[in-house]
């Protein structure tokens, strides 16, 4: 059986939950305390030697590491990645834009104000987050516009990348009122058959 190495708080981890719900695949979840140094330890180490999560584990021990990456090989060969190759690219595309342009600014914002108080670097920083993170949402509205999903007709694993981090980035202080497109493209995600909330105890 498959086995993910995750965080019940990390969008990262929850995107693979979602694409395994949407698929129907069975798994074991393994949560790791990121906020104790669980993905520092020898063990896990050797499992990712970056020491973060997510980590998928093979039936045969292999280990991948890398949300994008982890949610291109389950997607192989399934509706969630295109077959066409422009649009097999249009959905890599957008899975780059976000780890590139989304999740530093998305993310990271809601993860400090998790964490408690801020630092003063990271209050320094903030403004510049914010303001990448508003420009990374305008794109995204733009795109929806005229598309009704990222990378495809229909749902892809752009879409679930995206939405990870994008519907709770609200708990960041983003304000979604601003983005209709999104919100509405965010409505879409969460009524699509095999949806799966975040919170791991709204599933029981």
């Amino acid at each position: 059986m498959l086995r993910l190495y995750d965080n019940h708080k990390s969008g990262n981890g929850y995107k693979l939950r979602l694409l395994l719900a949407h698929l129907g695949q069975a798994f074991e979840r393994i949560e790791v305390d990121i906020d104790t140094g669980g993905s520092r330890t020898p063990a896990f180490l050797q499992k990712n030697p970056n020491g973060r999560i997510p980590v998928l584990e093979l039936e045969d021990g292999t280990c991948l590491a890398e949300s994008n990456a982890i949610l291109f090989y389950l997607a192989e060969g399934t509706r969630f990645l295109p077959s066409d190759r422009l649009l097999r690219a249009q959905t890599l595309q957008w899975m780059f834009f976000e780890q590139y342009s989304h999740e530093p600014f998305i993310a990271v914002v809601r993860h400090w104000l998790h964490l408690g108080a801020l630092t003063d670097q990271q209050r320094a920083q903030l403004p510049a987050k914010r303001e990448g993170g508003h420009a990374a949402l305008a794109v995204m509205e733009s795109h929806l516009d005229g598309a009704g999903w990222f990378g495809g007709p229909g749902v892809t694993i752009a879409d679930i990348a995206l939405y990870a981090y994008t519907h709770v980035a609200e708990e960041g202080g983003f304000d979604l009122g601003a983005y209709p497109n999104v919100r509405a493209w965010l409505d879409r995600v969460a009524a699509a058959p095999g949806h799966v909330p975040m919170a791991l105890e709204e599933l029981s």
